[in-house]
């Protein structure tokens, strides 16, 4: 499995015979380098969204145009952007699909989730996590979210060994809600932590994280360096 960061909360994850672009968000995110779109969007087969806001899902119509992959989302989101003309999978929490060999199971999030259109804000079901598991290695996707008790059950059903957590505060957990997180409800080996640095209203540094779980590897991710399990 090869996991790329994409800038704020937006990865490229390849295992099996799927590229899956998570919450991909490339133009008009500051971090994100223009010129290197073609290299983030090579090859996709699944665009995964865990909501809606724009800085996850601003791009989704252009990128599911671009690359002819179809979206996958709760189903509310789903079948909006379906009726937008785009090809969607839509499911719901507690549901598993199977994308290309790896198997996506939705779980709960806490946060909120509307889509910018011209008319404003549309409501389009709610926000989610992900567990993404396949070459026998598990990978939880926190999605914005704040520390939940749910999480337990996740790591008792799905055991997983690598966290995307957000982590930048403000609008989700940050640095030391994520690492409680960490070490109450999981096991986990790697945590990567996402959704901070973008904007200055967010934490800039994960040295809180690192500090709060030793033992465990903190990966400070950067763009299109990829990390492989």
């Amino acid at each position: 499995m090869k996991i790329t960061f994409l800038g704020h909360a937006s990865f490229r994850i390849e295992a099996a015979d799927a590229v899956i672009l998570l919450d991909p968000w490339l133009a008009g995110n500051p971090v994100f380098p223009d010129d290197r779109r073609s290299d983030a969007l090579a090859g996709a087969t699944h665009i995964l969204l865990t909501h809606a806001h724009f800085d996850h899902a601003d791009e989704v119509m252009e990128i599911a145009r671009e690359t002819g992959a179809p979206v996958v989302a709760i189903a509310d989101l789903a079948t909006y952007l379906g009726d937008q003309g785009l090809e969607t999978l839509g499911f719901n929490k507690g549901g598993t699909v199977d994308l290309a060999g790896v198997k996506v199971t939705m779980v709960h999030a806490t946060h909120s989730s509307t889509f910018k259109t011209a008319e404003g804000p549309v409501a389009v079901g709610s926000e989610c996590g992900y567990m993404i598991a396949a070459e026998g290695h598990t990978v939880y996707v926190s999605g914005d979210t704040d520390v939940m008790a749910d999480m337990k059950v996740f790591n008792d059903l799905h055991a997983p060994q690598t966290g995307i957590l957000c982590a930048g505060g403000h609008f989700t957990m940050d640095m030391k809600r994520a690492a409680y997180a960490a070490k109450t409800f999981f096991d986990f080996k790697t945590v990567i932590p996402c959704h901070y640095k973008t904007f200055p209203l967010l934490e800039q540094s994960a040295d809180a994280l690192k500090e709060a779980l030793p033992g465990v590897d903190v990966i400070e991710p950067e763009v299109l360096t990829p990390i492989t399990f």
